[in-house]
């Protein structure tokens, strides 16, 4: 597959990037290459990644604990301390391997380390390969609010290898699924289009690689997230609220990521009938097909309360305002726009229906 170039970095798929990867090493000279691991990447792909490096390297592995809970600053500490103790220095190189967790943390304590040491990009997950791979975003979260502290900051390259994703649960390649589906409905509805036959097999290889494309096409337009890039947060207001509220609650089974954007998809496509004219029968089609994917989540009336609380603190938000991403019809999006709590409880009951 062709690479793609994203803002000032390249994003290459299977054998070129490792062939880039061994170039970057033995150009650079490294002696030392330090690699962000949890337990599922450091048993299941460092070994992949490993057999790929034709360089005279050695390995420095940090591992930390998999999971959104780990994705703190507290973690970042333990991830600095333990550059320092293994004497990395400014011209060090730190590999992240893993979904979005260890990318969007590991790219952010490079950034910060020493002021900035290099960083490359290896997603092992869906969803961090058609969604984190792009866009020069790292963070952590602060709490149970995601990616509340974090900054811009570009790897050198991100290399995509689709051969990961056999290490991977069904549930965690359908958690993903669920911003390939946002790509379609907001930008390319052909994406979207292959979702509607469940009796033909998606090509999950080439749907990865138009994913990033539409991603790198939205992010060279607007970096920042001044204007178009916003429409890659439809489905993330109410559906960051809700993986927040799970993730907080001891009585509530932990959430992925892609069922609380599909749950925030269905919602915030019901707004959008009310207060954009999004197609009645369009909203159907998307209720019917991503709760077939997904399932429901199991969110209750009582939860309301907690959910809108947790709305206040997107980071999209101004001057105290809730800002969503609504759909005026497939592949057109209105930003920027307020929804009042009552609408937001009824799009809640409407999900539960």
């Amino acid at each position: 597959m062709q690479t793609i170039q994203s803002t000032s970095y390249p994003v290459h798929f299977q054998e070129t990037g490792y062939n880039a990867l061994n170039d970057f090493i033995n150009s650079k000279g490294f002696k030392t290459v330090f690699v962000l691991v949890d337990e599922n990447t450091h048993e299941h792909c460092l070994p992949i990644l490993q057999q790929e490096i034709d360089a005279d390297v050695s390995f420095e592995v940090i591992e930390i604990e998999s999971g959104e809970v780990n994705k703190n600053l507290g973690t970042c500490m333990s991830l600095w301390q333990a550059l320092t103790d293994l004497g990395a220095d400014r011209k060090s190189l730190l590999i992240n391997i893993g979904g979005g967790v260890i990318t969007d943390m590991g790219g952010f304590v490079a950034s910060t380390y020493k002021r900035g040491i290099q960083f490359i990009n290896i997603p092992t997950t869906l969803l961090s390969m058609v969604d984190a791979s792009v866009g020069g975003k790292t963070g952590v979260d602060l709490g149970v609010l995601k990616n509340q502290i974090g900054l811009f900051a570009d790897p050198e390259m991100v290399l995509i290898d689709p051969l990961y994703l056999k290490t991977l649960s069904e549930v965690e390649i359908t958690s993903g699924m669920a911003e390939i589906i946002k790509y379609g409905l907001t930008y390319d509805s052909s994406l979207w289009n292959q979702f509607l036959d469940e009796s033909k097999e998606v090509d999950l290889v080439g749907m990865i690689h138009r994913s990033i494309e539409i991603k790198n096409e939205v992010v060279l337009e607007d970096r920042l997230e001044a204007n178009l890039r916003k429409i890659l947060n439809y489905g993330h207001t109410i559906g960051h609220a809700v993986e927040s509220y799970f993730l907080e609650s001891e009585d509530k089974k932990t959430l992925t990521h892609g069922q609380a954007i599909a749950l925030g998809m269905i919602t915030e496509a019901y707004i959008s009938t009310k207060l954009c004219g999004f197609p009645q029968e369009d909203l159907q089609i998307i209720k019917q097909t991503i709760t077939r994917i997904f399932g429901k989540v199991p969110v209750l009336k009582e939860d309301y309360d907690a959910v809108l609380d947790l709305m206040k603190h997107d980071k999209k938000n101004v001057n105290g305002q809730v800002n969503f991403v609504l759909l005026e019809g497939l592949e057109k999006c209105k930003i920027d726009c307020k929804v009042s709590p009552e609408l937001i409880i009824e799009s809640l009951d409407y999900y539960l229906v």
